[in-house]
């Protein structure tokens, strides 16, 4: 199924390709990429404004996640992707950083006690893990009008008795509760289930879960995130899509204060950016020579280049005027 979009890029009801193909050919639609899916945008007024419910299945893990866009009639997308697993390593870089250059200082300063914790404190690398989720179903939101969220209620278990321990206990309850806000904000439903339960409704399926996490296959995460999916919109007792776009987190060099090690001399120099050139780094772009890419760091007017695919640095002397924007990302695609 094709996600079909408006004159406004407002999602409509999806299509078949045959009907995707034959619009196209008739001049009635235009074909347009949404960050790595492809689309098509009427370029006429839809003759009907008819809209079933879309929910969104999430199979949340510790390294890897499952999620599902499914309507009654179709199964639209499945996704498997790493989870975003790097926030607490930088993190920890960068508190050693800070130690270390408030060290080399020879003027005495306090320290600072501006940096409180709130009652609704998320822990950075938490946050971050459910922030890539929302940017999914953001993502998922731009192609299809999404109505509903199944999501699998990771459990965790807390002292009785201990109201200031079992606030922040678990990080895993604390991001459970940012996403539920979220989910509240744009006005969505969100349908939770247990583990056991994930797993009653596919066994009642006859649908078995592969043992390999790190498989790249439908029935490693995904098939969890269609059984949520399914059991709240219903319409299939057996699988009509596996197919399954795999992803991975797009790993930014954010900017620093200086490098962490020192060149020739005992001189630091200064490091990065999140943009080169004006342009922030992550951006898809076309080159005349190494096609798709995806932008990196700069250095004397250039901008290096990276694989697509695998991230790995193609140039470091690509000219602006030789690349032609397409749109930023935030995963890549495996």
């Amino acid at each position: 199924m094709v996600p079909v979009l408006d004159k406004d890029k407002k999602p409509l009801m999806p299509c078949s390709q045959k009907r995707a193909r034959m619009l196209m050919e008739k001049g009635d639609a235009k074909p347009y990429w949404c960050k790595g899916i492809f689309c098509i945008i009427l370029q006429r007024d839809p003759a009907s404004r008819y809209f079933q419910d879309i929910v969104v299945g999430i199979d949340p893990g510790s390294k890897f996640e499952g999620l599902t866009v499914k309507s009654e009639a179709h199964t639209l997308l499945n996704v498997q992707t790493e989870a975003k697993t790097d926030v607490k390593k930088k993190m920890e870089t960068r508190l050693s950083l800070r130690k270390a250059r408030r060290g080399r200082n020879t003027r005495y300063r306090k320290c600072r006690f501006n940096r409180t914790r709130t009652i609704n404190y998320i822990p950075p690398s938490t946050k971050a893990r459910w922030d890539y989720k929302i940017s999914l179903v953001n993502w998922f939101s731009n192609m299809y009008r999404i109505t509903m969220v199944a999501l699998e209620d990771i459990y965790a278990k807390t002292r009785k008795g201990a109201k200031k321990w079992n606030k922040n206990f678990s990080s895993i309850e604390v991001g459970k509760n940012y996403f539920r806000n979220f989910v509240a904000t744009i006005g969505l439903k969100l349908y939770e289930y247990k583990g056991f339960q994930t797993a009653e409704i596919r066994k009642d399926l006859g649908l078995k879960k592969s043992s390999k996490k790190s498989e790249q296959d439908f029935y490693t995460h995904c098939v969890d995130s269609w059984c949520l999916a399914n059991e709240v919109i219903g319409g299939h007792t057996k699988l009509d899509n596996v197919r399954t776009i795999f992803l991975s987190p797009l790993k930014r060099f954010r900017r620093q204060l200086q490098v962490q090690n020192p060149t020739t001399g005992g001189i630091r120099k200064l490091y990065g950016s999140t943009r080169s050139l004006g342009i922030e780094r992550g951006t898809l772009v076309k080159h005349s020579k190494w096609g798709l890419s995806l932008i990196g760091g700069s250095s004397k007017g250039l901008v290096s280049l990276h694989n697509f695919n695998t991230n790995q640095r193609l140039c470091q002397n690509a000219s602006i005027a030789d690349l032609k924007i397409l749109t930023n990302l935030k995963w890549n695609f495996l």
